[in-house]
């Protein structure tokens, strides 16, 4: 396959991976709603939260950049079940207390109001993305061992018992295993912004988290990037053609996709085909860096690599002018200097 390990890293750095300046205002505006929760539950006289905890791609860091900003943060709200509690005294149901969330981070501040969701409470924000507030209450049950501690979320169907910071310690112990942890999250991101690379895909395409579990399943490392990438493709491709349904990795007996002939996870399998088939001519024993990047600009619908190898053309042809200028400049001062030494040159 032809190299071109060193663009997939530039590609990913410079267009896939979140810029600092972007990830400092997504953590503002989180901390911004915790406050807003905080002040909002206090005003209303209703409980406080134990903890905050940030989920999902953000807390796992494979978040990627979109130029719609269209990003999605999680931040689960924490509560003790006794404090969650009624008026008259009785429990309060995962309706109530996802309605009393969203009555705290509501403070008539935002354009779009906060709104209840199935399983949280959404924040909308006119850059274009939002924070969901998933909302659980921590459930603490006496045993002939002691107590006993779980998490439960407050769905559209009820108390379920789940907990995302299970998801984020499964990631973290994936990529801990892994032969690359460094590697396995770039490849982990360059597959996401593959997924959403076209808005076209993005309403009917395998989410997220179903990515991220594929590649813990059939993650491919290598001493190139563009060898890693290309070959997890290919894994995760052949693994979709045998079986269309991604289990839940940690809820057992719950799965991500919906039956065995699953629409996303058979969109998703579809385009990484077509990837592989686009990157076939790298193959090619006559391939050349100009044909290669080529490919790869279709695969992410961009002109990123040719870009980048027309730039390095130009700075290739600027170099010997360059050269040629600094030789000049130091053979004048060697024959100045070679005057003075002479005794040569103006008199004082």
């Amino acid at each position: 396959m032809f190299d071109c390990s060193k663009d997939i890293r530039a590609y990913h750095n410079q267009e896939v991976t979140l810029p600092k300046t972007e990830q400092d205002r997504m953590r503002d505006r989180r901390n911004s709603n915790r406050e807003r929760v905080r002040r909002g539950l206090k005003r209303a006289d209703k409980p406080k939260p134990i903890e905050f905890v940030s989920q999902g791609s953000y807390a796992m860091k494979t978040m990627v950049r979109d130029p719609d900003n269209d990003y999605d943060i999680d931040d689960g709200v924490y509560f003790r079940k006794e404090d969650l509690v009624g008026t008259r005294g009785a429990e309060m149901t995962s309706l109530q207390a996802r309605q009393m969330v969203r009555d705290a981070v509501d403070d008539g501040q935002f354009k779009q109001a906060p709104e209840v969701r199935s399983n949280c409470v959404r924040v909308y924000y006119q850059a274009g993305y939002h924070v969901d507030l998933p909302v659980y209450r921590r459930v603490v049950t006496s045993t002939f061992y002691g107590e006993e501690v779980h998490y439960e979320l407050a769905s559209s169907s009820g108390w379920k018992r789940s907990d995302a910071r299970d998801v984020t310690k499964w990631y973290e112990e994936e990529r801990a295993r892994s032969a690359d942890g460094q590697q396995f999250r770039r490849i982990n991101r360059d597959l996401k912004k593959y997924a959403r690379s076209r808005r076209s895909w993005r309403t009917g395409i395998l989410s997220g988290f179903g990515i991220s579990v594929l590649l813990a399943e059939r993650f491919r490392q290598s001493g190139r990037e563009d060898l890693a990438l290309y070959s997890t493709m290919l894994a995760i491709r052949d693994r979709l053609n045998w079986d269309l349904e991604i289990a839940h990795p940690v809820t057992p007996g719950e799965y991500i996709t919906s039956g065995a002939h699953d629409a996303r996870a058979r969109s998703f399998r579809d385009k990484l085909t077509d990837a592989i088939d686009t990157l076939r001519p790298l193959f090619r024993s006559d391939c050349t860096r100009e044909r290669a990047v080529k490919c790869w600009d279709k695969v992410f619908a961009t002109t990123f690599f040719s870009e980048r190898l027309e730039n390095e053309k130009r700075a290739a042809a600027s170099a010997p002018a360059i050269i040629g200028s600094a030789a000049l400049l130091s053979s004048t001062s060697a024959a100045a200097n070679a005057v003075r030494s002479a005794g040569g040159g103006r008199s004082a």
